[in-house]
């Protein structure tokens, strides 16, 4: 039970007392104690939000640990993690894990000067790098292609297409937030266009589409993929090629929001199919939007496919500018792309590798993780079964059969907290009163130090 004094952060001077081990000694005092001050005031919000309070002399140890990465002048502030949730895609963790190929040419980029929008032949100013576009014009099928800096920026220059006032047309079982309170009715009206609801919540037909349309009421028809909900019972969806078939008619365009964006097929590992851009292509879209960070794989970027003589337009687009990628993000897309043109995805992308893991495997490696621990530990663990989920907004409600370690011993939430703040880090989750330790979400090469964190969750 929390004592008294709990519900408030510790002082500056307790909270540089924990950390001082921490730091590295090479800071000025007064920018420590502006660091100190900072991290109080944030934590001081989080209570003032309704968070439930911790018990003092822990939360000065959790804190230092934040002081400890905000004052790090060399550091990036970024902890490293092993993710043991079983969350493919976690938000909170990163969501993608990249392939070795897009670190490399990240770094690549980063390290020096490159021919980013220099045409070589001429010695002039030229397109800014195509690669990471002509791989998905091979692997769409799209004319052309565009990439922003995440699919919110490509929802928004595309619904631009409507123009100041225009109508863009969408089903209001579609009218979804997408993560981080950004709702597709907001999107619309900060593109300047105006939003005109069709349908119900369970239920839009075809016909629905017609009087939106007529007049040219609607320029632009807008779908969005429920990639991170579910809607189930007295549900229908109208057909996707007779929607296109409609808005064409009346003259309007059709843009399709994929969201997670998938380029290998999704049932192949038992999944439900989640929607291929090029499928949506050939269905009569006429531009695409969809994810780089989720099933893609790769970087955080925006990914437009389409017509040629919008996605032009959308190039003209002042606002293309302001949410462009930088080079390291466009090398590490275009190698991550390069691996699906070459076939390599699923050997190479951490996403589909772990999507693909074998579920005997990873049972093999819990008993190994499990023989290495001490005695005392495992007479409280165990290999078990688990379900592992995609995540990051993708697949809602599929699993993926995997296997890991239950620990069950003392408080699971006082083992989960010491997790966060031993060395490694590592990010479980609790079922049933044991902490899971999900081993699909785990590389291979991380079980040794995995396995030493469950024997000393509090070590380091």
């Amino acid at each position: 039970m929390a004592r008294s004094g709990a519900h408030r952060p510790p002082a500056v001077e307790r909270l540089l007392a924990a950390a001082r081990p921490l730091l590295a000694g090479e800071q000025e005092h007064a920018a420590i104690v502006a660091a100190a001050q900072a991290v109080i005031a944030a934590e001081r919000a989080r209570l003032a939000d309704g968070t439930d309070p911790r018990e003092l002399a822990a939360l000065a140890t959790e804190l230092a640990d934040d002081l400890a990465a905000f004052a790090d002048p060399l550091g990036s502030g970024l902890v490293g993690v092993i993710n043991a949730t079983g969350v493919i895609l976690h938000t909170n963790l990163g969501r993608a894990a990249w392939p070795a190929v897009a670190i490399q040419a990240a770094a690549a980029a980063a390290a020096g000067y490159s021919l980013l929008e220099l045409d070589r032949a001429s010695g002039r100013r030229g397109a800014r790098f195509r690669a990471a576009e002509e791989h998905l014009i091979a692997l769409t099928g799209a004319e052309d292609a565009l990439i922003a800096n995440n699919n919110a920026a490509a929802v928004a220059l595309a619904v631009g297409l409507a123009g100041r006032g225009g109508g863009v047309v969408v089903s209001r079982g579609e009218l979804v937030e997408i993560g981080g309170g950004v709702r597709i009715p907001e999107i619309i009206r900060r593109a300047g266009a105006r939003l005109i609801e069709v349908g119900t919540t369970n239920r839009t037909r075809v016909a629905d589409f017609e009087e939106a349309l007529a007049g040219g009421r609607g320029r632009v028809v807008l779908r969005v993929h429920p990639s991170n909900f579910v809607i189930s019972g007295f549900t229908e969806s109208p057909d996707p090629v007779a929607v296109a078939t409609l808005a064409h008619r009346h003259g309007s365009l059709v843009i399709d929001d994929l969201g997670s964006g998938a380029l290998l097929p999704t049932e192949r590992y038992g999944l439900v199919h989640e929607p291929m851009p090029n499928e949506r292509l050939a269905a009569g879209a006429d531009l695409v939007t969809f994810s780089g960070d989720k099933l893609l794989g790769g970087p955080q970027a925006g990914l437009v496919v389409g017509r040629a003589g919008l996605i032009a337009r959308l190039r003209r687009d002042p606002l293309a500018r302001a949410v462009r990628p930088d080079k390291t993000t466009l090398a590490a897309l275009g190698a991550t792309l390069g691996l699906y043109r070459a076939g390599l995805a699923e050997a190479q992308v951490p996403v589909w590798q772990m999507i693909a893991a074998d579920p005997g495997a990873l049972r093999a490696r819990a008993e190994l993780v499990l023989a290495g621990l001490p005695a005392a530990i495992q007479a409280r663990t165990s290999v078990e079964p688990m379900d592992s989920t995609v995540g990051g907004g993708s697949l809602p409600g599929e699993t993926l059969p995997s296997y890991g370690v239950a620990v069950r011993a003392g408080s699971a939430a006082r083992r989960l907290a010491e997790l966060r703040h031993g060395k490694p880090c590592v990010v479980a989750r609790i079922a049933d009163g044991a902490v899971l330790f999900d081993l699909r979400t785990v590389r291979a090469a991380e079980d040794g130090a995995l396995g030493e964190a469950i024997a000393h969750p509090s070590a380091g």
